[in-house]
């Protein structure tokens, strides 16, 4: 199987930072790193969004670029300290004047802006979209399109935009230093901008709610999301880089991450996310009390979102096989959690959450706690024993039984008669745990982000 691009490119790179730390000139003062080591604090640089750096309603920080970050800061022995600002163009005048460290807000390195500024390892790769709003005609290629192109001026998107005019004369482009993607894809959702290129992986985030975004087509592909830093003849500072980010290739910390935000949103379905926008604003306040009551130690979103894939919050929902509820409780399970009445509210939704707790309780300690609730969802969907069952699958064809993107993509092997002879609970519906899973982790990004989007927009007016 050939190596990932990124790779290939960190392996580079490592090799030019080696070359390029043999040659670093003898100086009394303090190295880059020295400096960072003795301020004790790591100032980053980024945009609000919903991939990169939030506020959960808890006031808690989030986001991939995030995530790592802190792992980033803990490396070097350091306190992070983000510093949200409000444009690509504020961030690179940041860091130009030294006021901040770092910058990380899912960047595409630009030829201008390598010859300016260093950039890290790739952290991972996009594609580069042209998006337009459903109920319009979505354009076929660049030469259909009658509209002005939103793009963030001086980006990676418009330099691509400015060289496709070349052969595309009649290419208008609105190009912007002060906005950001998620500023242009909420006006080509209001309707007011026709057009905008951005990456596929935002696009796909932001459609969780403004459902009526879609791609018309890839206008480049396998763009890398890099952080960036001051160039400089220091390269104690850039070499922590080049190191860190091997390791955390290596130790598959950045797929985790990849797989934590990115990993559901292959699929997006525009009738559903429609249909659960709405629920969120009109059904889920009649019982928003009771997830929040019975959650105790789970985020009563992920509760929320279970009960609306099992009966999109209809407590009086029943299947074939006789189970029944908001949170469709076997009799037996019912049983087992207390639940006298299967079919009232409260009851349903404290009996699932204490199922759903149990499950957790009872995934191999050898799973990382953030990826647990996967496999205890997988197992309320399918049963415990098949859970167990698809980890040994994923051990036999030399996957790790401990990563759920591993694991999931055997689950449909539980339908296979070659495989599941070698279970022991045997034959289980796998592509309906996959999706049930995936689709579970699509209805919970969608109420954290129609959340993050409102305090995103709040932000901004203040400022």
């Amino acid at each position: 199987m050939p190596k990932p691009l990124y790779i290939l490119r960190w392996i580079s790179t490592l090799i030019l930072a080696l070359l390029l730390l043999g040659c670093r000139p003898n100086t009394s003062q303090r190295s880059e790193l020295e400096q960072l080591e003795y301020a004790k604090v790591l100032r980053v640089g980024t945009l609000y969004s919903s991939r990169n750096f939030y506020y959960d309603q808890n006031d808690q920080p989030t986001g991939i670029d995030y995530e790592l970050l802190e792992n980033y800061a803990n490396y070097l022995g350091v306190r992070l300290k983000m510093i949200p600002l409000y444009s690509q163009t504020d961030l690179f005048n940041a860091l130009k004047k030294n006021r901040v460290d770092l910058i990380a807000a899912s960047l595409i390195p630009t030829p201008a802006l390598r010859s300016e500024f260093r950039f890290s390892p790739d952290f991972y790769d996009v594609d580069s979209v042209l998006v337009y709003r459903k109920g319009t005609t979505p354009p076929q290629t660049l030469a259909d399109i009658d509209a002005p192109i939103g793009v963030i001026q001086g980006s990676f998107h418009d330099v691509i935009l400015q060289r496709l005019k070349q052969r595309y004369p009649k290419l208008r482009i609105a190009a912007d230093p002060q906005v950001d993607n998620e500023e242009l894809l909420r006006e080509v959702h209001q309707g007011t901008l026709r057009y905008a290129v951005v990456d596929n992986r935002i696009l796909a985030l932001t459609q969780r709610y403004y459902p009526k975004l879609a791609s018309a087509f890839v206008i480049n592909h396998q763009e890398p999301i890099s952080w960036a830093i001051r160039r400089n003849d220091d390269d104690s500072f850039y070499s922590t880089l080049i190191e860190f980010f091997g390791q955390r290739h290596q130790d598959g910390t950045i797929a985790k991450l990849v797989e934590k935000y990115f990993g559901h949103i292959e699929q997006f379905d525009y009738v559903d996310t429609r249909s659960f926008i709405k629920a969120v604003s009109t059904t889920l306040p009649i019982y928003q009390k009771w997830f929040k009551q019975y959650a105790e130690g789970l985020d009563w979103r992920l509760l929320a979102a279970v009960s609306y894939q099992e009966s999109h919050w209809d407590p009086h929902a029943r299947s074939s096989t006789g189970v029944r509820g908001l949170m469709m409780l076997t009799l037996n399970t019912a049983h087992h959690m207390g639940v006298k009445n299967r079919l009232d509210p409260q009851q349903s939704i404290r009996g699932g959450a204490d199922y759903l707790r149990r499950l957790i309780s009872l995934v191999p300690e050898s799973i990382h706690d953030d990826e647990k609730i996967w496999f205890a969802l997988a197992a309320y969907n399918m049963g415990f024993g098949h859970m167990l069952d698809v980890r040994r699958l994923t051990k036999l064809q030399g996957g790790d039984p401990n990563n759920w993107a591993d694991v999931k993509e055997r689950l449909p092997l539980l339908m296979q008669k070659r495989w599941y002879r070698k279970t022991r609970y045997g034959y289980a519906r796998g592509s309906e745990a996959y999706n049930y899973v995936n689709n579970i982790r699509q209805y919970y990004q969608s109420m954290v982000l129609l959340s993050a989007e409102k305090r995103r927009i709040q932000a901004q007016l203040v400022h």
